[in-house]
C-alpha cells in the first residue's frame, strides 16, 4: 500500500501471522497518529475544555476517550494483566454520544490537564504497541480470538476520528486554525442541475458472513433479504445550492412539512437553516473543519435527517412527485447500479473517501459511479431505515452495547462514509446509525417510488439474556418463590430501622428491579451495571414506564411480555431512580456517601471481588448498611482462581465465602444477625428454570474514618 494512503481496514485471515501482526502494527500507530493529528487544529488548552455542543462531553473527554478503550477491552479479552490508570479508564470510557442514561452533569467530571492525558495515550501506545509485537497469534482472527479486540480498538478510534471532528467543526472559530495535514477542497462551480435515473428492481442479501475476512461491528452479521421495487433515484446528492430555495421558500418556517419530532427539534435549536451555514452582510458562507468559506454552491448540503425529510417533503409538494428519502435496501440497489467494489488498498478510492482526497466535502460532480454521482463518499447518505438487527444478530460480549441502544427506533441509519470514513466505516456492509436530531458530515440524495412497506418495530427486546432477566425481575414468580429484587429491596430497607434513607446504590443492579423498590424508602437511588444491555431495561422503564420483551418457550418458539410499572406499583417512584454503567472494581469518585449500598448476586460475577469489598467503606456514610446476598457460585470463566474469597481449602480446614467477607469486612464492618436464605428462580424455556438460594449478610459500617 502506498505510504501516502490511510491504511485500509486489514484483511483478518492471511496466511503469514507476521504479516498480518505487522500489518495490524501499522494500522494501530497510523490511526493513532491520525487522531492525535486531530486535534493539533486546537489554538489552546482551552479549546479542550469547552464543550462545542451542549449535548456532548468536552473534547477533552474524546481525547482520552478512545486510549482508554483500548485498555477497558484488552483487559476484559485477557490480553492485558493490569490497568494504567484506573480514573482515566473510568472517567474517560463512557460517552454521551448515544447514551441516554450517562450523567451529562460537567460537575462531578474533574478533568485532567491536556498534558496528563498525552501522556496517558502515551503510555497506552506503548502497551497496545507491545501487545501486537507479542501476543500469540493464531489465524484468522475471528470473535473468539482475542486479537479481534485490538481490530475492534482501532476500529472504534476510526469512528471517533470522525465523529471528534464533526465536534470541532462545531467549535468556536477561535478555538481552531488550518492545519496542513487537513486541506479542504478548493474546488466549486455552480451546481449542476439534478436528474432522476432509473433504478430496477432487485433482490438485495445483506448479513455479513461469520468468515467473512474483514472487522465488522455486530450489526453486519445475520441474514437479510428483501425484493426491492423498481425506483427513481436523484443522480447527484441534494448540493447546497438545490437546497437554497427551500430555505427561501420557507421551508424551516413551514410546520407542515416537519413530522412533530423534527418540528420539536426545530424549535427547540431555533433553526432557519443548516447547521454549517452562516450568513454573513457579504452572502452565504460555510462553516469547515477550521474556516468558513464562500458557499460553494455544487458541494452537498449537509443537514440532520429532519431537514432532509422536510426537504422531500418540500419536493414533493413542489413537483408532485412522490419525493422521499430512501430506505437502507435502497441504498444498496444504487450500490448494485453503481458497480462499486470496495476501495482499492494501493490507489485512492475514486470516491471522497478515505481521507484520500481532502478534509472536506466536494463537488457533487466530481465522482460518477455509473449513472450516479457519490453513491459513496462525500457525505453519509440519511435512509428512512431506523437500524435493526438482522436475522441471526447477536452481540459481542466485549463491547455489548455498541448496537443494541440504538434498537429503539429513534436512529436511523446512514450509509455510504464521507470525506473522513475510514476503515470499516468505508466498507459497503457498515450499518451506523445515529439520532434523526443529530449532525455527522451527512447529507442526503432523494428517490421516487411507491411508499415504503411497514417494517416490523425493533423494540421488544430480543436479547436472550435480557429478557430472561427482565422477566426475572418484572415477571411471574415461579413454583411460589416471591420476587426475588423485591425481597432483596425489603430485606435492606427493613434492616435500615430509623437511619437516615437519604441515598442508596444498588451495584450490580441488573435490569433494575431493586433500585426501583428501594425507591419507594429513599429519597434518590443511583443503580450501576457493567452491561449497557441490562441498564438500557431500567433506563427505558424510568423514562416510559413500561418494556416490551420475548420470551423462549422452545426452540425457536417464543412468547411476548409487556410490563408496566404501575402494574407493579412502582410508577410515583420513577423520577427518584438514576442508572448508570459503571465496573464496580473501578467505581468513579462520585458514587459516595451512601446510606445503603445493595449488591444483590454480585461478588461472584466480578474479576476481582476484593478490590470492591476492601474500599466499599469509602462509598458508605458512618452508621450506613452494605446488604451482600450471593449463591457463591465460584466459576474462573468469571473469576480468576486466585480472585476468590472463599470456597475452599485454607491450611486444610474448609475457608467458605462467608469466612472471606468477615476477614475482608471486618476492618470496617460489623455482621449485623445472621445470614438469610434468599431463593429465586429464573425461568430460561417454559419448561426449564434455574432454582437457587443466595445468601444475604447485613454489613454496618461501624468506623469512622
Amino acid at each position: 500500500m502506498s505510504a501516502a494512503l490511510f491504511p485500509r481496514t486489514p484483511p483478518l485471515a492471511d496466511a503469514d501471522p507476521a504479516q498480518s501482526r505487522q500489518r495490524i502494527l501499522d494500522y494501530f500507530h497510523r490511526t493513532f497518529d491520525r487522531y492525535e493529528q486531530l486535534f493539533e487544529v486546537l489554538t489552546c488548552d482551552e479549546a479542550y475544555f469547552e464543550k462545542p455542543i451542549a449535548l456532548r462531553h468536552p473534547l477533552i473527554f474524546y481525547f482520552g476517550h478512545t486510549a482508554t478503550f483500548f485498555i477497558n477491552k484488552l483487559l476484559l479479552a485477557g490480553l492485558l494483566k493490569e490497568r494504567i490508570n484506573p480514573r482515566f479508564e473510568s472517567m474517560f470510557a463512557v460517552g454521551v454520544d448515544e447514551m441516554s442514561w450517562d450523567d451529562l452533569n460537567e460537575a462531578n467530571y474533574d478533568w485532567p490537564t491536556v498534558a496528563a492525558v498525552k501522556a496517558y495515550r502515551d503510555r497506552v501506545r506503548v502497551a497496545v504497541d507491545a501487545i501486537i509485537r507479542n501476543a500469540p497469534l493464531t489465524l484468522p482472527i475471528d470473535w473468539e480470538n482475542p486479537w479481534w479486540v485490538i481490530v475492534m480498538g482501532i476500529e472504534h478510534e476510526r469512528i471517533h476520528l470522525e465523529t471528534s471532528s464533526v465536534l470541532i467543526r462545531q467549535h468556536r472559530l477561535d478555538y481552531v486554525r488550518p492545519h496542513p495535514a487537513w486541506v479542504p477542497c478548493g474546488v466549486s462551480g455552480a451546481q449542476p442541475d439534478n436528474q432522476l435515473v432509473d433504478i430496477p428492481a432487485g433482490d438485495v442479501r445483506g448479513g455479513k458472513a461469520v468468515a467473512d475476512a474483514s472487522y465488522g461491528w455486530d450489526n453486519e452479521y445475520g441474514e437479510h433479504h428483501a425484493a426491492v421495487r423498481a425506483f427513481k433515484a436523484a443522480r447527484y446528492l441534494v448540493s447546497n445550492g438545490e437546497f437554497l430555495p427551500f430555505v427561501e421558500a420557507g421551508g424551516y418556517e413551514d410546520d407542515s412539512l416537519w413530522l412533530e419530532e423534527g418540528k420539536a427539534w426545530k424549535q427547540f435549536a431555533r433553526a432557519h437553516h443548516p447547521t454549517f451555514w452562516r450568513l454573513e452582510p457579504e452572502g452565504w458562507q460555510l462553516r469547515l473543519l477550521t474556516q468558513v468559506v464562500d458557499m460553494p454552491w455544487d458541494w452537498p448540503v449537509e443537514t440532520n435527517f429532519h431537514e432532509a425529510s422536510a426537504f422531500c417533503r418540500w419536493k414533493a409538494r413542489t413537483s408532485d412527485a412522490a419525493v422521499r428519502l430512501p430506505s437502507e435496501d435502497e441504498w444498496h440497489r444504487l450500490l448494485a447500479v453503481s458497480g462499486l467494489g470496495e476501495l482499492p488498498d494501493a490507489a485512492p478510492a475514486a470516491a471522497n473517501i478515505h481521507l484520500d482526497h481532502w478534509a472536506s466535502s466536494c463537488p457533487v460532480n466530481t465522482f460518477a459511479h455509473g449513472p450516479l454521482f457519490d453513491v459513496v463518499g462525500n457525505v453519509w447518505q440519511w435512509t428512512e431505515t431506523p437500524i435493526h438487527p438482522f436475522d441471526g444478530f447477536r452481540v459481542h460480549p466485549i463491547y455489548d452495547d455498541f448496537t443494541t441502544p440504538t434498537f429503539d427506533e429513534r436512529h436511523n441509519l446512514i450509509k455510504g462514509g464521507s470525506w473522513i470514513s475510514c476503515g470499516n466505516e468505508a466498507r459497503h456492509a457498515a450499518r451506523y446509525a445515529f439520532r434523526r436530531h443529530f449532525f455527522q458530515h451527512a447529507g442526503f440524495r432523494y428517490v421516487v417510488g411507491e411508499p415504503l412497506a411497514a417494517r416490523p418495530l425493533s423494540q421488544y427486546e430480543t436479547d436472550r439474556l435480557v429478557s430472561e432477566y427482565a422477566e426475572f425481575h418484572y415477571g411471574d414468580e415461579y413454583f411460589g418463590v416471591g420476587n426475588f429484587p423485591r425481597a432483596v429491596a425489603e430485606l435492606a430497607i427493613a434492616a435500615m430501622a430509623g437511619r437516615p434513607a437519604h441515598k442508596a446504590l444498588d451495584l450490580g443492579c441488573a435490569t433494575g428491579r431493586a433500585s426501583f423498590e428501594l425507591a419507594r424508602h429513599f429519597d434518590k437511588v443511583t443503580g450501576v451495571d457493567f452491561s449497557a444491555r441490562f441498564i438500557g431495561v431500567g433506563v427505558q422503564l424510568a423514562t416510559q414506564g413500561s418494556l416490551r420483551y420475548t420470551l423462549v418457550d422452545e426452540g425457536e418458539l417464543v412468547s411476548y411480555r409487556e410490563r408496566r410499572l404501575s402494574e407493579l406499583g412502582l410508577e410515583a417512584v420513577r423520577d427518584k431512580v438514576d442508572f448508570v454503567q459503571g465496573d464496580a472494581c473501578n467505581l468513579k469518585a462520585i458514587h459516595a456517601d451512601y446510606d445503603l449500598i445493595v449488591a444483590a448476586n454480585l461478588i461472584d460475577r466480578l474479576r476481582s471481588p476484593c478490590k470492591l469489598l476492601e474500599t466499599i467503606h469509602t462509598r458508605i456514610r458512618p452508621g450506613g448498611l452494605l446488604v451482600i446476598t450471593s449463591p457463591y457460585t465460584w466459576l474462573e470463566e468469571h473469576t480468576a482462581r486466585t480472585e476468590w474469597i472463599g470456597g475452599f481449602k485454607q491450611d486444610g480446614e474448609n475457608f467458605t465465602t462467608l469466612d472471606g467477607l468477615k476477614e475482608i469486612l471486618g476492618k470496617h464492618f460489623r455482621l449485623l444477625g445472621e445470614p438469610q436464605a434468599v431463593p429465586f428462580v429464573i425461568r430460561e424455556t417454559c419448561r426449564k428454570f434455574q432454582h437457587t438460594l443466595a445468601e444475604a449478610t447485613i454489613w454496618e459500617r461501624a468506623d469512622r474514618g
